[in-house]
């Protein structure tokens, strides 16, 4: 099997695998095949791959020579006539923006490996892209918001008198809250924390963080760990309280987010209206539409002395350990994947690939996905 490695073209610096990981495949009796240029942004030159046992090449002659093609982000502006059927294509996919490629795709007899949809559970840990990059984010956001803040985040206590804490208001503890909640703390502040799932409420406290608490959550257990939508009323109660710990707070750093479905709106407008001029708010939930009512997606604005950070592409930023940690997922996902042979065996009885891959023999396979897209099949 032949195995190529293709270079972002959406201003993306991540590449889907570095050299360290070529090599690893390599020893699974894979071929790899890198663009030209593929690495340059996350600091990994071609000769680098070279060295690790990859050969280089243009990205017409790899799409051509390559059974399965890996990049960080849907090939949704190659045109579909590049591909071959029976081509495997690896990426994250975001289905619901992208229902109509990857409808394209099944037409065209592709198979799309979805790494957004691998299932959230113990095995697939060490595959879960999303938790990979979600950690990024997290960190980024934190860092982000102490460069903008006017304030220091820890207590200084000196000759010219006390500084007190940053008060840290997070909402969503996912991945990327539980990474903004430690980090938040390791730099001093104090970290108010808001999740509609009561499960990851001594997780929160574990990390020094003060979960609030707001009763009648709807939860389901069915959802594999993400938050689900709420009812009227408790949107309402959950509202007032978090207009009130934000109107308090210096930073806020919005994580939270409902897979396939736009992001809940938990600041809204007045809420922004309300807070301290100099207060910051980081929104990761920029490009589904964010959690303040105000956010622009990739833009920074303020509003009436706030600062409202929206970007979800926090991992771009951090291209060399976001690419290593994608690449490490990766590689543990084909290690299920590539026979001794080194050829590539899809046992859709797997719930792992199953579950991860999108269409396959021109049929909708993951569940998730048909639920997303509104497929009876």
């Amino acid at each position: 099997m032949i195995i190529g490695i293709l270079k972002e073209y959406c201003n993306d610096n991540r590449v889907a695998m570095l050299p360290g990981e070529v090599a690893v495949i390599k020893k699974l009796g894979a071929d790899i095949i890198v663009e030209n240029g593929a690495g340059e942004k996350a600091w990994a030159s071609d000769s680098e791959y070279q060295l690790a046992g990859a050969s280089v090449a243009r990205r017409k002659d790899l799409i051509l020579k390559s059974s399965l093609l890996l990049s960080v982000n849907p090939l949704i502006e190659e045109n579909i006539d590049s591909f071959s059927e029976g081509q495997v294509l690896c990426s994250v996919v975001n289905p619901v923006e992208n229902s109509k490629w990857i409808e394209k795709a099944r037409l065209r007899g592709l198979t799309l490996l979805a790494l957004d949809l691998i299932p959230r559970t113990t095995r697939a840990q060490s595959m879960d892209i999303l938790s990979s990059m979600a950690t990024v984010a997290g960190y980024k956001a934190v860092l982000a918001a102490a460069a903008s803040s006017p304030k220091f985040f820890p207590m200084f206590m000196s000759a010219a008198g006390t500084i007190k804490p940053s008060k840290v208001l997070i909402l969503g503890a996912g991945v990327a809250g539980l990474q903004a909640i430690a980090i938040a703390r390791k730099l001093g502040a104090v970290v108010e924390v808001f999740d509609v799932r009561s499960a990851v409420k001594e997780e929160v406290k574990s990390l020094g963080g003060k979960f609030i608490e707001v009763e009648g959550a709807r939860e389901d257990a069915s959802a594999g760990g993400y938050a689900v939508e709420q009812t009227e009323e408790f949107r309402k109660k959950q509202q007032d309280l978090i207009q009130k710990r934000a109107i308090a707070a210096d930073v806020i750093i919005a994580t939270a987010q409902i897979p396939g479905k736009k992001a809940p709106v938990l600041i809204l407008r007045e809420t922004v209206m309300a807070m301290r001029p100099g207060s910051i708010i980081v929104d990761l939930a920029a490009s589904t539409g964010g959690n303040c009512e105000l956010t622009e997606n990739d833009r920074t604005i303020s509003v009436r002395g706030v600062t409202i950070i929206g970007k979800s592409d926090f991992p771009s930023d951090m291209p060399s350990d976001a690419s290593k940690m994608f690449g490490s997922n990766i590689i543990n996902l084909l290690k299920i994947m590539i026979g001794k042979d080194g050829s590539l065996q899809l046992n859709m009885k797997d719930e792992i690939i199953n579950g991860t891959t999108a269409v396959h023999n021109k049929e909708y396979i993951s569940q998730r996905v048909k639920q997303m897209l509104g497929i009876k099949q």
